[in-house]
């Protein structure tokens, strides 16, 4: 597995760090953040196209918008390791 680390939320207190990463190998992106609350997570079951509700093994995941740059880097990389 060659998991890079991409960035930390610029505000984090370092005990709440959303974070994300790479799996080049694999070609995933890779999030922490926090857990969707109930509301938000019903607001998203009910507009997605997928049937039924969030699986198990799966989670709606909330980063802050401030670390847009970061999910773009991190899909930056995983593309380059696609074209090579």
């Amino acid at each position: 597995m060659a998991v890079e680390f991409v960035g930390i939320d610029p505000n984090t207190d370092r005990d709440h760090c959303p974070t994300v990463w790479v799996d080049l190998e694999a070609e995933e992106i890779l999030l922490q953040g926090w857990t969707a609350r109930p509301g938000t997570r019903s607001a998203c079951e009910a507009t997605s196209p997928a049937n039924g509700p969030v699986p198990d093994g799966e989670a709606i995941v909330r980063l802050p918008a401030r670390m847009a740059p970061m999910i773009r880097e991190a899909c930056d990389a995983v593309e380059r390791a696609r074209l090579r």
